[in-house]
């Protein structure tokens, strides 16, 4: 194997280790009190929800809907930079939308 096929093949390699720690990560978003809370991965999948007692309130669905927003977009933030940092760490300094047959798991 060529040394260029090499360095993909590690590329390959390291990438699929990350992808896989992407999906065993667990990352948790809340709103600004802490009643409601988010668990995603690292690829972004909604794993659990958790919503405290006291901010149930049939009279204030909004409230609910409010903190639960909060919650799921703070998470997905957080999913986003520790996607970010791991793809950054593996990639660091290497132009890898010019390598060849090289794709990236997610979007950017």
């Amino acid at each position: 194997m060529s040394r260029m096929g090499n360095l993909l093949k590690k590329m390959q390699d390291d990438l699929e280790r990350v992808q896989s720690e992407l999906e065993g990560a667990e990352i948790t978003g809340a709103d600004p009190s802490g009643k409601v809370s988010v668990k995603l991965n690292g690829q972004k999948d909604l794993l659990e929800v958790k919503i405290d007692p006291s901010v149930v309130d049939p009279g204030d669905v909004e409230m609910l809907e409010d903190l639960v927003l909060f919650a799921v977009r703070d998470g997905l933030k957080k999913a986003d930079d520790f996607s970010r940092d791991k793809m950054g760490r593996l990639t660091a300094g290497i132009p890898v939308q010019n390598i060849p047959g090289f794709k990236m798991p997610f979007g950017k």
